[in-house]
């Protein structure tokens, strides 16, 4: 249906859709000391406005915000509609804690108290 419009007002859509998405993400992709907006994501992937990035591979880091998510390895990149289309070969989610080498006892005490 929206092949049927006009060439201006398809444009005109497709850039209030733009900033539209522009808005309502939170999600933000870091490579360095450059920070780009994510418009959307999906798994396995996401796209990034191909006006402020033309191309992007590597380690990258994202956030929601100013919480970090997860660090992303970007093996592909391509630009299709204004939008960079990232695709993630993996995700590994950011933790607070090191990783444990053994599995914890779920009964095992937290802490203990001193004897009085």
């Amino acid at each position: 249906m929206i092949e049927d419009l006009p060439q201006d007002i398809r444009a005109g859509l497709d850039e209030a859709r733009r900033r539209s998405q522009k808005r309502t993400s939170r999600l933000r992709v870091q490579a360095g000391d450059d920070l780009w907006r994510v418009l959307r994501q999906w798994p396995g992937g996401f796209a990034l406005d191909a006006a402020q990035v033309s191309h992007l591979r590597g380690l990258v880091d994202l956030y929601d915000g100013s919480r970090h998510l997860m660090q992303c390895l970007i093996v592909a990149s391509a630009v299709e509609e204004g939008e960079l289309i990232c695709l993630v070969k993996s995700a590994t989610p950011v933790t607070d804690r090191a990783p444990l080498d053994f599995v914890r006892d779920e009964s095992a005490p937290v802490g203990y108290l001193p004897r009085a």
